[in-house]
């Protein structure tokens, strides 16, 4: 019986140990989160395809809108931050699939990979991050997504410091045979140079969720000042989700998909494309407080 008690004392500090370390480590994590937020003065810009920048229809017609100032991520959020997210705060994945994909594509799941997650995992990180720091923390509006893609709503092609996608400076410009492999993957966040902003992995890297729904007819419609995107979902018929929107491409994409302006309606599902990166406004934090 005396070996049963100190087994079960031994047991119990072990896991009382893991407990005290995870915490710990997200408690630095969630300060380096908060220290890679760079402030986006806010201003006007037209939002949009202007034209010959993407082929899809959903992208058009130009549109003014003026932003705030807002906050937003320098770097996507990485698979071992979200795994380390999970384990302090038990958070199941929201995909019943998430585990045949990761065994599907193991080398994927790098911890220094973009995370792979459905937009409410990504939103559930996003709001997490504001409840350990008192900020209204969520992820971008699709607006904010692009005005910080173009270095503050220039006229810019590709979230690069000039506009431009060059191979060896933009994952967007890699050569196409690399997009083709089949074990073709990301890389760690900040692998390529920044935008003029100081923003990383705009165009192509993973596929960035934001927050709005998606219609593909709201840029008809939408209001100038801080649009937040439609307030219904389109919902999905086959997976009952509705649906979403994913910016800037991803790694396997070819150039033309990881414009600044180009949009991708998405059910809220993982694949391996995914990712995202966080921001919160003091607007949006007055509003929600």
């Amino acid at each position: 019986m005396r070996y049963l008690v100190f087994s079960l004392l031994v047991v119990t500090s072990a896991l009382s140990g893991c407990s005290l370390y995870y915490e710990s480590q997200a408690k630095d994590m969630v300060q380096r989160q908060m220290d890679a937020m760079v402030f986006v003065e806010g201003g006007e810009f037209m939002m949009g395809n202007p034209g010959g920048w993407d082929g899809s229809k959903d992208s058009w017609p130009p549109h003014k809108v003026v932003l705030d100032d807002f906050y937003i991520q320098k770097y996507e959020v990485t698979q071992g931050d979200f795994e380390l997210f999970m384990a302090v705060t038990g958070y199941e994945h929201s995909n019943s699939s998430y585990e045949s994909l990761r065994d599907h594509s193991p080398d994927r799941f790098q911890s220094s990979f973009p995370a792979v997650v459905s937009w409410k995992d990504a939103s559930d990180f996003c709001e997490w991050l504001g409840s350990q720091t008192g900020k209204a923390v969520e992820l971008p509006t699709e607006a904010q997504w692009e005005y910080a893609a173009r270095s503050g709503g220039k006229q810019f092609r590709y979230a690069t410091e000039n506009g431009d996608a060059k191979e060896g400076v933009t994952m967007a410009a890699r050569p196409s045979q690399y997009r083709r492999q089949k074990k073709s993957l990301p890389q760690p966040p900040g692998s390529y140079p920044p935008n003029l902003l100081g923003l990383y992995d705009m165009s192509g890297n993973a596929a960035e969720w934001v927050r709005d729904y998606y219609h593909a007819d709201y840029y008809e419609r939408s209001p100038v000042n801080n649009p937040k995107g439609p307030e219904s979902p389109i919902i999905e018929s086959w997976s009952n989700e509705p649906y979403r929107i994913l910016r800037g491409g991803d790694f396997r994409d070819f150039s033309g998909n990881t414009t600044v302006t180009r949009r991708k309606a998405i059910e809220r599902v993982t694949n391996e494309s995914t990712g995202f990166r966080c921001s919160f406004s003091k607007s949006f934090t007055a509003e929600h407080a």
